[in-house]
């Protein structure tokens, strides 16, 4: 048994310096060549213990140390961890939250501590940019310990005033114990918030000072690994690359892997079993997916450690699927069945929800437990872009408010896009984002403003009270139909609505309704209008002088005097006098 270094996972919202803070403190200058300086691929880097040690300086002189290193994983802002897993855990043995001690907490910053908390991963707090805090005297690479005690007074009030935003926030947020560093008596019981800067690296070596001995102190014991044993691992990317073909970006975290050994890989259906080519790894200190040097050819990797394969068949290889190394064929069933079951999407579907779709196993189930916290039922859940296939399953769903594909950090295919810009599709609502708190705040505001449309379309097909009178000298026609002058005492009159009389007999039926020279299909209250009416004769059914109502079908009836709000006092009054009439052949008409 051997221990390994620590995985720790880097995470916080976009822009606040989760990769120019490991730029500072591996010497590279990854940030600068992303894409808009944002993380777009997971990313792992070595930081052996030598130099953390020529980091921290005398924070760490005369201190023995088991831990061999840290292997730092950069995450997107949008995937947070969670599509890193390790037997259905957390990848990462501890974190750190970046936070812009200036701008606070943002919707990222709130998505990453949640997915901490729910993974229980111990993690720090690396407050950046405290080299803006106005009248700040920085120094490059200087302990936080020894900035602090030379800054001025109003400047380390400044500190304080927004040190304790940033705890407060992580009070709101459930964590209930958190601190400055240089405050802590015990890291057990306390979240230590590091004021730091990547421009400058001030308060980086407090930061790794502090990740060594947590792992060192709490975590040992998680750490031992028997470098002997077949190697599992997990997928961080599959990428194209040149003179190489596909190949796997991966993490392996226990035992070691060898070339060529067969190893069992997580796909959307049947685990796919290949032979490892060759095994590439990062030099020390260098970045995976955006190395300065070439990467080291190897025989064998031992856990921890970031590792490119290259392999033959990668196709459908996804990303955050479980990684496992096989030395005895008698085992292959065994693991293949596991690798199997750990790629499995474990998410509760309903007959009636809404369809998800995400980038990896992790942040698929990471936007399901969201949606379960919020009572949002799914229906279906994959890993994958949207395609037309999924619109025309999606026309299926009864409820017009589950009609809609939440979508995390994936791609509307052209065929798809095609689609949706048609009448088939447009009751189907496609939601995408690359921030989980973004897309269910987006889908609860649609839900909001799609029930108010359903509830209109409900109110506008039911039959409302309303009570008429057949104006004196305003008969235009008796019958064939019969064409009235009418005024609305109460409610409102609708075409196709027929009339209550006051001996409960029902009559006629609208068929039309002008209001001057203009066809309406509704009369207010108020108003006065010529009215069409099928099936009935003035001077026998109806006559001039008369006052009826519209015949309002029972159930409706029920309902809105089950539903306060839906009627306005005048509705209310003429409803009851409906309901009087009814009663003398129902008794319990309505009731």
């Amino acid at each position: 048994m051997s221990t390994r270094q620590p995985i720790v996972s880097v995470l916080g919202h976009v822009d606040h310096g989760k990769t120019s803070l490991l730029d500072k403190i591996r010497g590279s200058t990854v940030a600068s060549r992303e894409a808009g300086a944002i993380t777009q691929h997971i990313g792992a880097s070595e930081m052996p213990l030598d130099s953390i040690r020529e980091v921290c300086g005398p924070l760490m002189k005369g201190r023995e140390f088991k831990v061999p290193g840290l292997l730092f994983i950069d995450t997107p802002g949008h995937h947070a961890f969670s599509s890193l897993r390790a037997r259905g855990g957390a990848l990462a043995d501890i974190a750190v939250l970046v936070v812009d001690i200036n701008e606070g907490f943002k919707p990222q910053t709130k998505e990453a501590l949640s997915i901490l908390r729910k993974n229980r991963t111990p993690f720090v707090v690396a407050a950046n940019k405290v080299d803006l805090i106005h009248g700040w005297e920085s120094e490059p690479m200087r302990p936080f310990m020894l900035g602090v005690k030379q800054q001025s007074e109003g400047v380390l009030e400044k500190l304080d005033t927004k040190t304790y935003e940033v705890i407060g926030s992580l009070t709101e947020n459930g964590v209930p114990s958190a601190d400055r560093i240089d405050r802590i008596s015990d890291f057990t019981k306390s979240v230590a918030v590091v004021p730091l800067s990547a421009k400058t690296g001030e308060g980086i070596p407090d930061l790794l000072m502090t990740l060594v001995g947590l792992a060192q102190r709490f975590l040992e014991k998680k750490l031992e690994t028997d470098t002997g044993v077949t190697g599992r691992g997990t997928v961080l990317e599959v990428k194209q690359e040149t003179g190489l073909g596909l190949t796997l970006n991966a993490i392996i975290y226990d035992g070691n892997i060898r070339a060529g050994d067969t190893i069992v890989l997580g796909t959307t259906g049947q685990p796919k079993v290949t032979k490892v080519k060759g095994l590439l790894r990062p030099k020390p200190k260098d970045e995976m997916r955006d190395h300065r040097e070439p990467f080291s050819a190897s025989k064998e990797i031992t856990a921890a450690a970031g590792v490119k394969i290259v392999a033959q068949d990668l196709e459908g290889v996804l990303a955050g699927s479980p990684l496992v190394v096989v030395r005895d064929g008698e085992q292959l069933k065994a693991v293949t069945d596991e690798v199997a079951e750990q790629a499995r999407v474990s998410i509760a579907l309903e007959d009636e929800g809404v369809f998800v779709k995400a980038d990896t196993l992790g942040s698929l189930e990471a936007l399901a437990s969201e949606l379960k916290d919020r009572k949002i039922p799914i229906k279906r859940a994959e890993v994958g872009n949207i395609s037309k296939r999924d619109l025309i399953d999606a026309t299926t769903i009864k409820k017009p408010t589950h009609k809609a594909i939440l979508s995390f950090n994936v791609k509307v295919l052209p065929d798809a896009q095609e689609a949706l810009a048609t009448k088939d599709f447009e009751d189907i609502k496609v939601l995408t984002s690359d921030i989980i708190y973004s897309l269910l705040d987006e889908y609860e505001q649609w839900v909001k403003a799609k029930s108010q449309d359903v509830e209109k379309q409900l109110r506008e097909q039911m039959t409302f009270p309303g009570k008429v009178l057949l104006m004196p000298d305003h008969v235009f026609r008796t019958h064939k139909p019969a064409i009235v002058g009418m005024r609305i005492l109460a409610g409102r009159l609708r075409v196709d609505q027929k009339f209550l009389l006051s001996d409960g007999r029902v009559v006629g039926q609208v068929k039309s309704i002008r209001r001057g020279e203009e066809s309406v299909r509704e009369a207010l209250p108020g108003e006065e209008v010529a009215v069409a009416i099928d099936e009935v004769t003035i001077g026998r059914q109806l006559d001039q002088g008369d006052i009826v109502y519209v015949d309002v079908p029972e159930g409706e009836a029920r309902k809105f005097f089950r539903t306060p709000g839906m009627l306005n006092q005048d509705e209310v009054d003429v409803l009851r006098e409906v309901q009087k009439i009814k009663q003398k052949e129902t008794r319990f008409w309505a009731m």
